[in-house]
């Protein structure tokens, strides 16, 4: 089966582990248990040996295929338009407190009924275990197929009969207008409960149920601004990317899925950044998930509490707080339409990124501030990395985008230092709580005025990727938001104004989208090239939204750049890591950091329209 594009898909998910369902209705990757799991389908990397789950009508050429989620849920649907008849895929991964359905097992169902006419239909499950390395036996049973490999294994309930075929099942059955067939791909494990119900009765249950938890979670959701829409589904795509036993939430659900296609950046992310958290915390509490936020915050704090022997943090970690995140390739694997190598794991993990401690001590202190007073345990943290920035800010590192090309002196490190320093004084002159006051104010202001000195270009009016040279970088951007910039100042000024020029006149700025830098005057490490980065057109959103509050013309830039991002969502609303030059999604999908990046654009451009007071 060709590959498909990376934005051609849907994902559903049960905040353990996650499914990408694509519009012709193949799940092309899916990991279990976790989602850090090795694959058990993974088309979407190698079409030839990845493995597949597909129901499809036979012998449509002229179908028309539609995808959405039903409404307020991350229940997919996928509809086969044919001349003389029409069905319905439903798929889910069930959720919720009152499943019965084998409640301890993660499970995919897909549920496809006829709405009109008679239509034949083929169903190809064919798994690839351990990313296609390890080989499984298939049987058929009284309840469906049983795939069996040496480390683990799937059982597939079906209420039509399968035969084997080759290593895969398949079934070829017949629906007419109201009639359903219904399947559910279970891991299996000996300490499970075997669910006795009819296939489709259960699955017709699991249903409901988890369209209850789903709209009930989302019913929470305090957000009523103009983009409602789209700032809900991306809430969902953030609660789908959650690992609920810890509260940590993954960059995405996917690993290795190009930057470029036929290029080499492609990374596993399914692992918890540190980078994302002061995000994710202020777009929960804006939202009103409290509960979402404690909970990450709570996994912040621990990872934060365990630091190395020297004092760092790692800038990422595994969904259970593991520390160790060795990269390795996939020979085996051809890579998304040639794109090589095949990763998983991920090298940056023991990089020096000065950043994450002001993304770190900046969500804390909004945590402190809008969900409830931390406490000693939590202040003990604070203090320590606080006092460890004091220590190591002038040191060189690798950088906020993991560039594997040598340590600069970068600026927006710089800054995220500022930021940490900034976010501790904050807290404790707010608390009373004892802190080397003079210390942290010293070093606030000598970072402080080094930015100044040493991070601005006062020629070409911009504020520098790194000491040193002479080109932007859209991270930069992060100085209005965290008020280390005036919006109304000059600096603040001609930066967005070069920014926002295209990158042939020195800017990053293509169509209102935003390159987090020019490739041609930086050194990444890396070959090829790359999109532009989703994240970064959010972050001049937010800037502008900030400097709109006195300047109307700044207001409107922002809405219309808002509005034409959204317009690069695909087919259910969803975001790749980039976007590229023909506005075809790139990288790895769905990426929560660009969720993240619309929701607080969306909220930040509200409060700037309705002139509410911009805190921060």
């Amino acid at each position: 089966m060709p590959y498909q594009p990376i934005d051609s898909y849907g994902v559903i998910g049960d905040m353990h582990s996650a499914a990408l369902v694509n519009i012709n209705g193949s799940i092309d990757w899916l990991c279990l248990p976790r989602f850090d799991s090795p694959s058990v389908f993974a088309a979407i990397l190698d079409d030839q040996k990845g493995g597949y789950f597909r129901i499809h009508p036979v012998g449509a050429e002229d179908a028309t295929w539609k995808q959405y989620y039903w409404p307020g849920t991350n229940v997919l649907v996928t509809r086969f338009l044919l001349p003389e008849a029409a069905a319905e895929l439903v798929d889910f991964m069930p959720v919720g407190p009152d499943m019965r359905f084998t409640p301890t097992r993660r499970q995919v169902v897909r549920r496809i009924t006829a709405v009109r006419g008679t239509l034949r239909l083929r169903l190809v499950c064919k798994p690839a275990f351990n990313y296609a390395r390890d080989p499984h036996s298939v049987e058929i049973n009284g309840r469906g197929a049983l795939f069996r490999c040496e480390a683990t294994g799937l059982e597939l309930l079906s209420s039509v009969p399968l035969a084997v075929e080759g290593d895969a099942v398949v079934a070829e059955f017949e629906l007419s207008a109201g009639e359903t067939a219904a399947f559910a791909l279970c891991e299996i494990r000996h300490d499970a409960r075997v669910e006795s119900l009819p296939v489709d009765a259960a699955t017709e249950e699991a249903f409901r149920v988890t369209v209850k938890y789903w709209r009930d979670w989302l019913s929470q959701s305090t957000y009523k601004g103009r983009w409602r829409e789209m700032v809900e589904r991306s809430a969902l795509a953030l609660k789908l990317m959650t690992y609920e036993p810890t509260g940590a939430i993954i960059a995405a659900p996917t690993c290795s899925l190009p930057e470029e296609i036929g290029g080499v950046r492609n990374w596993d992310y399914r692992y918890t950044w540190l980078r994302d958290s002061a995000f994710t915390i202020y777009a929960l509490v804006r939202l009103g998930f409290q509960e979402e936020a404690t909970r990450f915050a709570d996994f912040l704090q621990h990872i934060a509490s365990h630091p190395a022997k020297d004092g760092s943090l790692q800038i990422m970690y595994g969904i259970d707080g593991r520390h160790d995140l060795t990269e390795e390739t996939l020979d085996h694997l051809e890579g998304h339409k040639g794109s090589a190598p095949v990763r998983i794991g991920n090298g940056a993990f023991d990089q020096l990124q000065l950043d994450i401690y002001g993304e770190l001590l900046d969500a804390l202190f909004l945590f402190n501030r809008d969900v409830r007073p931390i406490g000693l345990d939590v202040w003990l943290t604070v203090t320590r990395v606080v006092n460890w920035v004091c220590a190591n800010w002038q040191r060189p590192d690798e950088g906020v985008w993991e560039t594997r090309g040598g340590r600069q002196h970068f600026v927006y490190s710089k800054l995220m230092c500022w930021v940490a320093i900034d976010r501790g004084l904050r807290i404790a002159v707010d608390r009373s709580l004892p802190a080397d006051l003079v210390r942290w104010r010293e070093t606030r202001d000598a970072i402080y005025w080094e930015i100044m000195d040493k991070g601005w270009d006062e020629e070409l009016g911009i504020f520098v990727q790194h000491y040193g040279s002479r080109t932007l970088d859209a991270s930069n951007l992060m100085m209005i938001m965290t008020s280390f910039l005036s919006p109304g100042e000059s600096r603040a000024k001609r930066l967005i104004d070069t920014v926002m020029k295209l990158p042939a006149d020195g800017g990053l700025v293509v169509n209102s989208l935003v390159y987090r830098y020019n490739l041609e005057h930086t050194v990444d490490g890396l070959s090829g090239e790359e999109g532009t980065f989703n994240l970064c057109t959010f972050w001049l959103v937010n800037a502008l939204a900030r400097m709109g509050r006195t300047d109307p013309n700044r207001l409107d830039d922002a809405i219309l750049i808002f509005e034409r991002m959204l317009g690069f969502a695909n087919h259910v609303g969803l975001y790749a890591e980039e976007t590229g030059a023909s506005g075809q999604g790139l990288g790895n999908f769905p990426q929560a950091f660009t969720h993240l990046g619309l929701i607080t654009a969306a909220i930040n451009l509200d409060r700037a329209i309705e002139g509410v007071p911009d805190v921060r």
